[in-house]
C-alpha cells in the first residue's frame, strides 16, 4: 500500500461520505458520531488540517505532472512543507484576519 493510501485511511471520513458510521441499529452511537462530526467541522484545527491537506494534494498533482509520474504523497508533503508552508500560512492568516 502506498503512502497516500495510508494517509487517506488515517483521515476521518467527511460527514457526506458513505463510509460515515450511522447505523440505525445503535442510535446512541449514531448521535455521538454526528456530534463528533459536527465538532470536527467547527474545529479550527481540523479546518486548518483540511486546507493544508488540499494544498499538499494540489502540490502533489502539479509536481507529478511536471515529472510525468506520481511522486507520492510523502514526497509531496515534505517538499510542500519545505518550500511553501510558511508563505502559505502567512497568506492564509492575513486572508482570515488572524
Amino acid at each position: 500500500m502506498n503512502e497516500e493510501k495510508k494517509a487517506m485511511r488515517a483521515m476521518p471520513a467527511s460527514p457526506a461520505s458513505p463510509a460515515s458510521p450511522a447505523s440505525p441499529a445503535s442510535p446512541a452511537s449514531a448521535s455521538t458520531t454526528a456530534s463528533d462530526q459536527g465538532f470536527a467541522q467547527r474545529s479550527t484545527l481540523y479546518q486548518e488540517f483540511l486546507a493544508e491537506r488540499e494544498e499538499i494534494l494540489r502540490h502533489k498533482w502539479i509536481e507529478s505532472e511536471k515529472q510525468g509520474k506520481d511522486i507520492g504523497f510523502e514526497r509531496a508533503l515534505l517538499d510542500w512543507i519545505r518550500k511553501h508552508r510558511e508563505s502559505w500560512r502567512k497568506a492564509r492568516n492575513q486572508n482570515l484576519g488572524n
